[in-house]
């Protein structure tokens, strides 16, 4: 980078807008949504396209397929690809795949452009990095916990707007109204956001090949995703047996399983507070906060099991609580790992992003698994588990270890 691109990035470093920084938050979680629309409507998608019950799980399982193979992939070309330009292409085949999901009437149509949907999705994670980049060090928490949010945001609420969609207009609309919506999306970035080059001084192969050595020289990275993933796998665990209950226990409808999530959103707060406090110094006192909140919740799921109304309200406490616990300890884990290799964030966030979201599939499974062989109880204790093992692993860490971090 010459003299007048160094001194055009410290201009953009202090004068980015506001309203760029909230544009990137919605977007986040506008694109995020799609990876989570079809796991509520699994029924309605079976029926129209001839999936059995027992295949159904494909969707879900083909866009998390989809998502890693894009985190892995194409997030790291951020590191040597012009950052708008590729946002673009990739939302092109996300408005695409989604059309293509829209008209589906077989099987193999639907699970194509759900992986196909699962691959275009992962601009949110290129949007992500790509904000870091427009601030200062002592803002990046704060950028990064308010862009955090609106994706966090998108996740929690995809799956009741797709409820809600689906039994006002059909299953089809919620996949119509997101093609809408991202293609003006696509063209608004498109024309809004500064322009990003990177020094593209590495191939396609040398930057594949450099995960493995970002993997094996960052202890931080390992260690954060470490965290996340078991954060995000009880997340997941909750997420994927809560409706079970909700509907076996208390005998909630569709809709009223749809408003226990919108109750959830609530834990979306922790993610801009963890990163201004981030910037003041707590990252590790926050961590170790985060792992025990998420204990916590699961100790309260377990030790007041009955079918009452206070167990309910309970529960709904505990979801939003597990919620802030995953969210701010992300954007604590963001922060970290966006220090570690300033010219290397798109292959940073990407390493990052699909080891935990591995660790939030493993969480899903064990979830399925728990709540069908030993109910609620072995489904909560599974799930306060895997907090406490990133807290055993925690504490754990050193001073040297942390120099980065703080």
């Amino acid at each position: 980078m010459n003299t007048k691109q160094k001194q055009g990035a410290r201009q953009t470093q202090t004068t980015v807008p506001a309203w760029i920084i909230f544009l990137l938050a919605a977007s986040c979680g506008l694109i995020v949504a799609n990876l989570y629309y079809a796991q509520t409507v699994l029924g309605p998608i079976s029926t129209a396209t001839g999936l059995s019950s027992a295949a159904a799980g494909l969707i879900v399982t083909l866009t998390q397929i989809g998502y890693v193979i894009g985190l892995l992939f194409i997030v790291p070309l951020s590191d040597i690809i012009e950052n708008r330009r590729l946002m673009v292409l990739f939302l092109i085949v996300l408005v695409l795949a989604l059309i293509t999901a829209t008209f589906s009437t077989s099987a193999f149509l639907f699970l194509t452009a759900s992986l196909l949907i699962g691959i275009g999705s992962v601009v949110a994670q290129i949007l992500v990095p790509y904000a870091t980049y427009l601030t200062s060090e002592e803002q990046r928490g704060q950028v990064v916990g308010n862009v955090m949010s609106g994706l966090l945001l998108g996740i929690m609420l995809a799956r009741p707007v797709a409820s809600f969609i689906t039994s006002a207009m059909g299953w089809q609309a919620v996949f119509a109204f997101s093609a809408v919506v991202i293609a003006l999306l696509m063209l608004l970035l498109s024309r809004a956001l500064p322009a990003r080059q990177p020094d593209p001084n590495l191939t396609y192969g040398q930057l594949m090949i450099s995960l493995g050595t970002l993997l094996r020289t960052l202890p931080m990275l390992r260690r954060r995703a470490f965290y996340q993933a078991s954060l995000f796998g009880a997340f997941s665990l909750f997420w994927t047996t809560v409706p079970l209950r909700l509907a076996n226990d208390f005998g909630l409808s569709q809709q009223g399983i749809a408003w226990f999530a919108l109750a959830g959103v609530g834990g979306a707060i922790a993610a801009p507070i963890a990163g201004r406090w981030a910037d003041r110094g707590f990252t590790r006192v926050l961590t170790g906060a985060a792992m025990v909140i998420a204990i916590a919740s699961f100790g309260l799921a377990y030790l007041f099991q009955s079918h009452s109304t206070a167990s309910l309200i309970l529960l709904v406490v505990v979801a939003i609580t597990l919620d802030m616990a995953v969210s701010g300890n992300l954007v604590l884990g963001q922060r970290v790992i966006y220090s570690l290799a300033n010219e290397a964030r798109g292959r940073v966030n990407g390493l990052f992003m699909s080891i935990f979201f591995i660790g939030g599939a493993i969480g899903s499974s064990l979830g399925s698994w728990s709540y069908a062989h030993g109910g609620w109880s072995l489904t909560a204790l599974i799930g306060l588990l895997m907090p406490l093992l990133a807290l055993l692993y925690y504490f754990t860490e050193t001073k040297i270890t942390t120099v980065s971090s703080t």
